[in-house]
């Protein structure tokens, strides 16, 4: 760059205006040099320097793909010629394309194992720890009461399974139960067979939830855990279990169990909502999120009791699915327009410091005095809210600081036409929230930040940049949820992994869901 930011700050329209001909001409070709230099850093990615691709939002990725594909598919088509002494034979793709559209025998081959496809059985084999029979208990035509002596076997399964240890036997203990069904012929000469249990949830019905299963609930809250938790891949979930505990599972069976974990869980999001409708104070955040190629947002929703997530596209509707006309506690959130309907609302302070600082190292003069005076504002009145926390919290303090207040707000109207576009912004943000800006003068006990939910979304920021979000809504929703009951464990002080196992072994059985534990006082 040939001009410095303090070399920009200094010049305006008026400087402009007055230099002579020539001065100009030469201040125009370093602004130009300069220009082109600042659009080529702009359009930098992974594919033409040296940037590595996580420096890429996903969403910026995915575009510069399709640009790409697309360039090539131009770059070919334009370099075809009709000349058959260099002609290649046709591809898969080229023959599809010229494939008869009427013909319903050409279909496009699907990914994986096609149907009819010889498939392969487990091999490894691992021993026995483990004995357990299901019988049949009464006869499913007549109702007698059946002998367990005349059963005969006719099926089995083996379950893996991790079981805890307490802290005087620490460890990871491996189990393998074989499980064996039976079936009883009763006097009347009908069949009885003990079957598992099978059931799907109504929103995700691709699900399947049942006891025969070759991943255990311990084991399965293992997965979950190394899955999200840890930010490991499939991939590397199977690497883990096969170097570290011995356990061969394909990348399918991993990705089942965590689905099914899942859609275990998701009973509980009626309890999630009834907790954040019945909190006084609420505090929510969203942040971008891709499902395969479809742009979504990640929302949580933090109380004192519960950390819930949901991911959706960013509009009004996910509120009032969520909180209706119920909610009638206080909502801490940034300035998005559509938490405007809720009159008991907070400001982040955070985002509106951050802004002001902006602007305080910005390039225009006037901008930079703005952001200033901002700073010392908030400044002043955060210093003031915590002495009062101290000394007197039931004191509002909006009088006290009336006269300051009027004078900045007449700022405000005057900047918020402002010709620099940051400048009238927040000049603007500030008038359309004025009230919930400055509610915590006369609620000086209420949060000043929405911290409490921009760390509860940290943790899935970085595993986003890892996954780039997820690739099905089935994927989706299991994600939502699973994550809700983790936080929202780690915030009562209860080990999620010992939980979630209980739920994901009482949905199989067919029982009811365990409510979410209890809060635990720390030793």
């Amino acid at each position: 760059m040939q001009l410095s930011n303090q070399d920009l700050s200094q010049i305006d329209e008026n400087e402009l205006l007055n230099l002579p001909e020539e001065e100009l001409r030469y201040l125009s070709i370093k602004l130009l040099n300069d220009l082109k230099e600042a659009r080529e850093r702009l359009s930098q990615n992974s594919r033409n320097s040296s940037r590595p691709p996580s420096s890429e939002v996903p969403w910026d990725k995915s575009s510069t793909d399709s640009a790409n594909d697309q360039e090539q598919a131009e770059n070919d088509q334009s370099t075809e010629t009709e000349d058959t002494t260099k002609s290649r034979p046709p591809s898969k793709k080229d023959q599809q394309q010229s494939a008869d559209p009427n013909d319903e025998n050409q279909k496009v081959r699907k990914p994986g194992k096609q149907p009819g496809a010889q498939g392969f059985g487990r091999t490894q084999k691992l021993a026995i720890t483990h004995y357990q029979n299901h019988y049949p208990e009464t006869c499913d035509c007549c109702h007698q009461t059946l002998d367990s002596r005349n059963a005969s076997a006719y099926a089995a399964y083996e379950t893996i399974n991790v079981n805890w240890r307490d802290v005087e036997n620490p460890g990871i203990l491996i189990t393998n139960t074989k499980h064996t069904l039976y079936e009883i012929v009763c006097a009347n000469g009908h069949i009885t067979r003990k079957a598992v249990s099978r059931s799907h949830h109504d929103q995700l019905p691709d699900v399947t939830r049942t006891e025969w299963r070759l991943v255990g609930s311990g084991l399965a809250a293992m997965i979950v855990c190394l899955a999200y938790r840890m930010r490991l891949s499939r991939e590397r979930i199977q690497e883990f279990l096969y170097d570290w505990l011995g356990i061969e599972l394909s990348v399918g069976t991993i990705n089942n169990t965590l689905h099914e974990s899942g859609a275990a869980a998701m009973p509980l999001e009626d309890e999630f909502i009834q907790e954040i409708i019945n909190s006084e104070l609420l505090h929510v955040d969203e942040t971008s999120w891709m499902e395969h190629t479809t742009f979504l947002w990640l929302w949580v929703f933090s109380t004192d009791r519960v950390t819930a997530y949901w991911i959706a596209t960013r509009s009004a509707e996910l509120l009032e699915h969520l909180l209706g006309d119920d909610f009638n506690g206080w909502l801490m959130s940034d300035g998005y327009t559509v938490y405007r309907k809720y009159l008991s609302r907070l400001r982040c302070w955070a985002h509106l410091l951050r802004k002001a600082k902006g602007l305080k190292e910005s390039l225009n003069r006037e901008a930079q005095l703005f952001g200033q005076q901002t700073l010392n504002l908030l400044g002043m009145l955060i210093d003031s809210v915590r002495k009062a926390r101290i000394t007197a919290p039931d004191t509002p303090l909006s009088e006290t600081y009336r006269l300051e207040l009027l004078a900045y707000q007449q700022l405000c109207v005057q900047m918020k036409t402002h010709e620099h576009k940051k400048t009238a912004a927040l000049a603007t943000e500030m008038l359309n929230d004025w009230k919930a800006i400055f509610q915590v003068l006369d609620q000086p006990h209420q949060p000043l930040t929405n911290n409490e939910a921009e760390r509860a979304l940290r943790h899935w920021v970085i595993l986003r940049g890892i996954c780039y979000g997820t690739r099905s809504e089935n994927g989706t929703r299991v994600f939502a949820i699973l994550i809700s009951v983790i936080q929202t464990c780690r915030k009562r002080n209860q080990s999620p992994w010992i939980y979630l196992a209980q739920v994901i072994a009482s949905q199989r059985s067919g029982l009811p869901i365990p409510a979410l534990p209890n809060f635990r006082v720390s030793e």
